[in-house]
C-alpha cells in the first residue's frame, strides 16, 4: 500500500489539526495518533511537521496553548485548543477544499488500464 506524499498533503496539515481540535483541546502525540488512525496509516505526520504547524497556528492566533498534567500519565503536557479565529479559518479551508476537489477532479479520473 502506498502512503500519501507529505508534499501533496502539506497544505492541509493545519486544516486536519484544527478539525481534530474542534472536539476539544488535545496535545501533540494524541493529534499525531488520531491522524495516523483516521487515515489508516496512509499519512503519518512527522513530529517536526506537527510542531511547526502548532507554532504557525499559534502565531496566527488560530490556536492557543496551555500546560496541564495528563490524566493518564501524570506528566505535564502542552495542550492546544482552537480559537474563534481558528474556527473561521477552518470554515474557509473547508470551502477552499471543495473548490480544490472540483478543479482537480476535472483532470484526475479513475484509472483506466488502457491509458496507463
Amino acid at each position: 500500500m502506498a502512503n500519501i506524499s507529505s508534499d501533496i498533503i502539506r497544505g492541509y496539515n493545519d486544516t486536519m489539526i484544527l478539525s481534530l481540535l474542534l472536539s476539544g483541546p488535545s496535545y501533540g502525540y494524541e493529534i499525531s495518533k488520531e491522524i495516523r488512525q483516521r487515515t489508516q496509516e496512509k499519512y503519518i505526520i512527522k513530529e517536526t511537521t506537527l510542531y511547526s504547524a502548532f507554532n504557525r497556528l499559534q502565531k496566527n492566533g488560530l490556536v492557543e496553548s496551555y500546560s496541564d498534567i495528563g490524566a493518564e500519565s501524570g506528566k505535564r503536557r502542552t495542550y492546544y485548543r482552537i480559537t474563534e479565529s481558528g474556527h473561521a479559518f477552518y470554515r474557509e479551508k473547508c470551502a477552499e477544499w471543495e473548490l480544490t476537489k472540483d478543479v482537480v477532479e476535472k483532470f484526475v479520473h479513475e484509472c483506466e488500464t488502457e491509458h496507463i
